[in-house]
């Protein structure tokens, strides 16, 4: 039996659902998903494994023109997206304008790989509208296989992963069977606790935060976790922390159980405040956060 094997790389503007459409297509919640822009950060890769396939999804930081060194690292998780894909899905929906990041778009006009262009959020446009979009970016890439989907509504997805597994290139797998994911578990503690920030705190706060898990401890009945939350402000300590620590608080309550259902067990979670002026734009920072693009 012939087996399959690629790596399935999705690319696309903030908020148009790449994060949500990654967690469908996993099975499991890798990448946070809220309403706010450059909720992800870094490359996920999530891995779905059959008997004679495996596909490694990649999520990627919406793109944007940077305006600090973090997002300039952030754009190249998205370049090297381009560089390794067997197949490209690129994902728009039906409220975005259609002339974002011409750049990317002709990156993707040239690119040599199979592109699916993925219309998300179809529940929230006419037939007319719909079909409208399909012609438009059937001109735009010509190339492209047009899919209408919706990923909150799991929406023909099953049309996706169809194509996809007749796209992908014969190939040993590149992971263990059983492997999920690229990313460490102390990773994805950082990443719960960064929804938290997201989701709890306003304005510039969230994109001032990176998390950085100083100890994590995993005995048989507990998960010992120490995590810092960087912030780039004395002032944005104080609101983090909030009056009498209520702030804090909540927000590592939220972490605590979301980590307890990830991990299957109890977890025992102290959270701290540090200031890390200008980490946005120091490359050590960046280094030790994990952008290493």
């Amino acid at each position: 039996m012939s087996h399959k094997s690629g790596f399935v790389n999705i690319i696309g503007n903030p908020n148009v659902g790449k994060s949500t459409l990654m967690n469908e297509m996993v099975g499991e919640k890798l990448s946070i998903i809220t309403s706010k822009a450059q909720t992800t950060r870094h490359r996920i890769m999530g891995i779905v494994n059959g008997e004679d396939f495996q596909i490694v999804y990649s999520d990627t930081p919406g793109i944007l023109k940077p305006n600090y060194k973090l997002q300039e690292k952030m754009m190249g998780f998205v370049g090297g997206a381009f560089e390794d894909a067997d197949v490209m899905l690129y994902i728009t929906d039906v409220i975005e304008t259609l002339d974002k990041n011409q750049k990317y778009i002709e990156r993707l006009h040239n690119a040599n790989v199979p592109l699916l262009v993925l219309i998300n959020k179809i529940d929230l446009s006419e037939q007319s509208q719909l079909e409208t979009l399909v012609e438009t970016w059937s001109k735009i890439l010509p190339k492209a296989e047009i899919i209408p989907i919706s990923a909150l509504n799991k929406f023909n997805l099953d049309t996706v992963l169809k194509r996809i597994l007749e796209l992908l290139p014969d190939s040993p797998p590149y992971f263990p069977k059983d492997s999920l994911t690229d990313k460490t578990e102390r990773f994805f503690v950082s990443e719960i606790i960064r929804e938290k920030v997201l989701l709890n705190y306003k304005k510039e706060i969230p994109y001032s935060v990176e998390i950085e898990v100083e100890e994590f401890k995993d005995s048989e009945n507990l998960l010992r976790i120490r995590a810092l939350i960087h912030v780039v402000r004395p002032s944005q300590k104080g609101i983090i922390i909030g009056h009498k620590g209520q702030a804090l608080k909540r927000t590592a309550t939220e972490a605590r159980k979301d980590i307890e259902a990830f991990f299957g067990k109890k977890v025992f979670l102290e959270m701290y405040v540090k200031v890390s002026k200008d980490w946005r734009d120091k490359d050590r920072s960046l280094r030790n956060f994990g952008y290493n693009m």
